[in-house]
């Protein structure tokens, strides 16, 4: 059976690694292992998806996942990655958060009969004695050594510079380990390549403090061929919840990165054969937009489930043959009394979301970029009719990507 480190290299997800030799020894038995998911908001978004997606074939290749649901760490806030100090978030909304996050996660990961674990920091951090925690924590790291660390120099070098309270933050998160191990046998903290250093903090505690071997792995970040964040769209993050981000608007993500991220997404993001993920991505021209579809689909498939993914799939290919019909396209729906009061294409657009602004819908019109059942849009003060949202409504474009079908209702 091929090593699981082999796989997760093939497929693109390793970035770094703590004792890589050791730790190919230490996979060849079942390792329990876990990775942390800070609960700022409700639901997981993209970023988090290759996370998830290493804990599933960790999972699959017989290891055992602790998804660590960060409701203590939470209440400092990560300074990794940003340039000023995350918003404080009341501990009810920190707990609400954990429980949406938790439903998620079952998606991906298989928990029955204890297969994997979620687990909540906040059961030990909340109620630590501030004192205790320092002298035997804290007496284990070096401020030297813990300014070298990226996230901490990047935030000291920004204009508000770096708070005491996330200065701290890199404690809590090595203690985590240092708790799992002790609760759980816990061996390996994986995770994005931004948490590094402060992965590397934990598997020293845990080896200084215990004298056993711990270990850390992270992840490639999900980034474009050029070096930029992939899951910006123009309504924000890429959202897992389909409340946030439908699974149409999730497909067409997807369906329409750019050429040269298409094999790379096929090997983390789906479970498709790296055979069959090398002759896709090999594809050019027009073939390669089947590539973009299957990759779509697969996507879909496990983010929202195979129906809504065939939904997608078939409004997709409704928009692309003209029609305003079926699946999961985003829909507005607007009254009478509305529509009587503004019925103008801009503001369906900034309604719908299409749009950032009047300003902006003005701009696009301007611009050509907005049609109308097919036709192009070039007066800025055009209107919707009754008639035209008679029946199925009327199907709004922006651009090449972008659609919502206007209904009265």
């Amino acid at each position: 059976m091929e090593h699981i480190l082999d796989i997760l290299k093939e497929r693109g997800f390793i970035a770094q690694t703590t004792f890589e030799d050791e730790l190919y020894e230490q996979l060849k038995t079942p390792t329990t292992f876990y990775v942390g998911f800070d609960p700022t908001a409700d639901s997981l978004h993209i970023g988090h998806y290759i996370p998830i997606m290493a804990m599933a074939h960790m999972q699959r290749a017989g290891h055992k996942p602790i998804a660590l649901m960060g409701g203590g760490t939470a209440m400092i806030g990560d300074p990794s990655g940003k340039t000023d100090m995350r918003k404080m978030l009341t501990t009810e909304t920190i707990d609400h958060n954990v429980e949406c996050i938790k439903k998620q996660m079952s998606r991906f990961l298989d928990f029955s009969d204890g297969q994997a674990i979620i687990v909540n920091n906040a059961d030990w951090l909340r109620h630590l004695n501030f004192i205790e925690f320092m002298r035997d924590i804290g007496s284990m790291f070096s401020v030297n050594k813990m300014l070298t660390a990226e996230c901490y120099k990047a935030r000291m070098a920004s204009e508000n510079g770096l708070s005491f309270l996330e200065f701290t933050y890199m404690l809590m998160q090595s203690y985590d380990f240092l708790e799992l191990f002790h609760r759980y046998g816990c061996r390996l903290e994986m995770g994005g390549n931004d948490q590094w250093s402060n992965m590397l903090g934990g598997a020293d505690l845990v080896r200084r403090k215990e004298q056993e071997k711990a270990f850390a792995c992270t992840f490639q970040l999900l980034l474009t061929h050029d070096g930029r964040k992939m899951g910006k769209t123009e309504a924000g993050a890429l959202w897992l919840d389909a409340e946030k981000t439908t699974p149409y608007n999730f497909y067409q993500y997807w369906r329409n990165v750019d050429d040269k991220d298409v094999e790379k997404c096929l090997a983390l993001l789906t479970f498709l054969p790296m055979d069959e993920v090398r002759r896709l991505g090999a594809l050019e021209g027009a073939e390669l937009n089947e590539a973009k579809k299957v990759l779509a689909f697969e996507v879909t498939k496990l983010v929202h489930g195979e129906e809504a993914a065939r939904q997608a799939e078939a409004a997709a290919a409704s928009l692309f043959a003209g029609g305003a019909a079926g699946g999961d396209i985003p829909t507005l729906t607007v009254t009478a009394a509305e529509l009587a009061e503004d019925a103008r294409v801009s503001t369906m657009l900034v309604r719908s979301g299409l749009c950032k602004s009047q300003s902006d819908a003005r701009k696009q019109i301007e611009q050509n970029a907005v049609s109308v059942a097919n036709e192009k849009i070039t007066d800025v003060a055009a209107q919707l009719t009754a008639d035209q949202l008679s029946d199925d409504g009327v199907l709004i474009k922006k651009g090449k990507k972008g659609f919502c079908k206007v209904v009265l209702g």
